[in-house]
């Protein structure tokens, strides 16, 4: 049985072909990247991305940055997801393959039941139900991977406040140093305005966003865990990813890290009152 795509028609095009000429328009519009990406470069790693998961009409542009990477570089056995719960139902693994309006990608069983008995984190597909976060990275997976569609697997990891990070940080590390896998995390950074509310400031507000947004993304490139967490406290900064990212942070350790995109929501669609921060990272 595979979890079923539920966000098809509303986050994305539910038709195949309206889907495949979405994600075309996300790697060619003019926040993207510009062209489809290249020929795959076996020789080239990313560990990690982090990269958005609002509607394709407002952040696929963003996305497409960091598949871009993803597609010309080496294909690894397994893709392993963390997205934040916004249904509150709790962290916890997926064992089931996923569906999306361009097929199936099967499930790595095997690494998903390895991080549930070294984590103790639960396998609950109840949790998957109703989140976006994961299922909005895959169509974007299976477009970049139509050359290895057969081998693509996935780990699923809806992730909330009821885990303990740092030990889940630590152990992935270790199961993590005997697999060949891409972690890609899922979080849109600042969420502005009274829809979110979220005003903590009036004057000049997408210019105040970006910068309290780059200073997140800056100690994140450097890996200051101490101070992205001192500016989050300080700032109530509303990045809906905020615990996948301290786990990628403290899973990799030493990395070094790139800012590909960013722009907010408010550049798509011209309100500046309501907004949602989108970046596409790449970590090698």
């Amino acid at each position: 049985m595979a979890r079923q795509p539920i966000q098809a028609g509303r986050f994305y095009k539910e038709d195949f072909a309206k889907l495949e000429t979405e994600l075309k328009e996300c790697f060619t519009g003019k926040l993207g990247p510009g062209d489809l990406p290249a020929n795959r470069d076996e020789s080239k790693k990313i560990r990690a991305i982090i990269a958005p998961h609002a509607g394709y009409v407002y952040s696929g542009q963003c996305a497409a940055w960091a598949y871009q990477a993803i597609a010309e570089s080496h294909f690894p056995k397994t893709y392993i997801l963390l997205g934040p719960n916004h249904q509150g139902t709790g962290s916890s693994l997926s064992l089931e393959d996923w569906k999306t309006p361009f097929g199936i990608i099967k499930n790595n069983k095997d690494l998903t039941r390895k991080i549930h008995e070294t984590t103790g984190l639960k396998i609950d597909e109840s949790c998957h139900n109703n989140e976006h976060s994961i299922e909005v990275q895959l169509p974007f997976l299976q477009f970049i991977s139509k050359d290895k569609m057969k081998e693509l697997q996935i780990v699923p990891i809806t992730i909330s406040e009821d885990l303990k990070i740092t030990e889940f940080a630590n152990n992935l590390k270790k199961i993590l140093e005997d697999e060949d896998a891409v972690i890609i995390v899922s979080s849109d950074f600042t969420h502005y305005g009274r829809a979110y509310g979220y005003i903590p400031f009036e004057g000049e507000p997408q210019k105040r966003i970006k910068e309290m947004d780059k200073k997140s993304i800056e100690y994140i490139k450097n890996n200051q865990l101490k101070e992205l967490l001192d500016h989050i406290d300080e700032t109530q900064s509303t990045i809906c990813g905020i615990i996948p990212i301290i786990i990628l942070m403290q899973t990799l350790k030493e990395y070094k890290a790139t800012l590909e995109m960013f722009y907010t929501s408010a550049e798509i669609s011209g309100d500046v009152k309501n907004s949602v921060s989108y970046a596409s990272i790449i970590f090698k």
